[in-house]
């Protein structure tokens, strides 16, 4: 059952988000103090909410997810260093601050989203040592773990990073633009909820509810920042706009327009609160967050 706010959940991770990266020896201590700035360094934390909510919603607590949203925010942040880097994207602004390898350079960067990456998967399998004598609750945190990976790995975001990498300067198609949104932005979406639903120990029906919740809102939340790339407020955003057009970028204003990419960022809102419109209250923390995140755009 749901009793804390989104900001309540967020608080709780913010004051835990540095508990599981393994202490590192002095001599390398660049890179923790690389990784740690990315990871203070703000955001809205809407992947490990979820996760957290997700498996409250299904009769788990919170806190013993602790480890697994940690760990799904280490993958995101290394995944926006990553992105951010020359070779990438090379944008200069996120989160409000100077990226990372402004900061510390193109190969600290690149080594502290390394980092992050290795660290959400130690911090998941050390949680996981301590239930060698409680099966049900170990088979829990397996099946969480590779909630995650899956929803990162090549056939999740990395996919839909390189569809997206290739995809530059190209006519794109209906199909190729939605691959690369399902894969590069839903897919982690997607496993935040899954992998806090099997912690919760959830049934079928609410893991399918869950799924076709996730899968709607992650596509919705890319269209809403392909939107605002075009006509968001920087500051607000705390990241350049007009990234995606100048690096002719694989969006839906680009191949749909404003107008129907508005049309199909309400659908996709719509389709994530009925998903779960059948849970009433308990589901009120998923319903205003698919709410919020469209009303950014105007």
């Amino acid at each position: 059952m749901i009793d804390r706010t989104f900001e309540e959940y967020k608080a709780l991770l913010d004051e835990h988000i540095l508990d599981f990266i393994p202490d590192i020896d002095q001599k390398s201590i660049t890179l923790y103090d690389s990784m740690k700035y990315s990871i203070l360094a703000g955001g809205k934390r809407i992947r490990p909410v979820l996760l957290l909510a997700a498996c409250e919603f299904c009769g788990g607590k919170a806190e013993e997810a602790l480890p697994y949203a940690c760990a799904m925010e280490y993958i995101h942040t290394y995944s926006l260093i990553h992105d951010d880097l020359p070779c990438m994207d090379d944008d200069e602004l996120r989160r409000g601050q100077p990226t990372n390898h402004v900061i510390y350079g193109d190969a600290v960067a690149t080594l502290a989203g390394d980092g992050l990456q290795a660290a959400a998967y130690e911090a998941m399998q050390r949680d996981m040592l301590l239930y060698f004598d409680n099966f049900d609750a170990l088979k829990s945190r397996v099946r969480a773990a590779y909630e995650i990976v899956k929803g990162a790995g090549v056939t999740g975001m990395v996919a839909g990073q390189i569809a997206d990498v290739e995809a530059e300067n190209k006519r794109c198609s209906k199909e190729l633009l939605d691959y690369i949104h399902i894969t590069k932005t839903a897919d982690m979406i997607i496993s935040a909820v899954r992998a806090g639903a099997r912690l919760g120990s959830c049934s079928e029906q609410e893991l399918e509810n869950l799924t076709v919740y996730a899968e709607n809102l992650g596509l919705a939340f890319q269209v809403c920042d392909d939107i605002l790339d075009v006509e968001g407020d920087e500051e607000l955003l705390g990241k350049e706009v007009g990234h995606d057009e100048a690096n002719s970028k694989a969006t839906y204003p680009a191949l749909y327009g404003l107008d129907e990419s508005k049309r199909k960022l309400r659908e996709l809102t719509d389709a994530a609160k009925e998903a779960l419109a059948e849970y009433y209250d308990n589901a009120e923390l998923f319903v205003e967050l698919a709410e919020m995140l469209a009303t950014r755009v105007s």
